[in-house]
C-alpha cells in the first residue's frame, strides 16, 4: 500500500507557512483521523515545550542527562512544537503566513531603534 500524499512529498523541498498548514491538515485527516480538541492541543503544546526545555537545560544549561535518559533531538522537539502550533492555527482559523508577516511589520515599526539603543545588547551584553 502506498503512503498518503501528505507524507510522501520529497524531503528538503521548501514550503511556505501556508503550505505547512495545508500539509498538517491533510496529515490530520488522512492519518490522524481528526484534530484533537483545541484544549487538548494546548496541553500537547505545553508538553512539547516542556520536552524542549528539558533538552535545553541539559544540553546548554547546568543540568546533566540522567543515565539512560533519552537525549532527544533539538530539531525533532522544535518540529513537534511547530506541528501542534500549526494544528492550533488551523483549528482557530489563523493564517500563520499572514500573522507572521503582520507581526514582523509591527515589531519592525516598534523596535527599529529600540534594540540598537539598548545598552544591554551592546558591549557583549554588559551595560557600559
Amino acid at each position: 500500500m502506498s503512503e498518503p500524499a501528505a507524507v510522501n512529498r520529497p524531503l528538503g523541498q521548501e514550503m511556505t507557512l501556508r503550505e505547512a498548514q495545508s500539509r498538517v491538515d491533510r496529515w490530520i485527516h488522512e492519518i490522524g483521523v481528526r484534530y484533537f480538541s483545541e484544549l487538548t492541543n494546548l496541553a500537547q503544546l505545553m508538553e512539547e515545550v516542556g520536552e524542549l526545555s528539558r533538552l535545553f537545560s541539559r544540553t546548554y544549561g547546568d543540568q546533566s542527562f540522567k543515565q539512560g535518559d533519552d537525549r532527544g533531538e533539538l530539531s525533532d522537539e522544535l518540529a513537534d512544537i511547530l506541528f501542534v502550533l500549526i494544528c492550533l492555527a488551523n483549528q482557530t482559523g489563523v493564517d500563520l503566513q499572514q500573522a507572521l508577516e503582520q507581526n514582523l511589520a509591527k515589531k519592525t515599526s516598534r523596535d527599529h531603534e529600540r534594540h540598537k539603543l539598548n545598552p544591554k545588547l551592546s558591549n557583549g551584553g554588559h551595560p557600559a
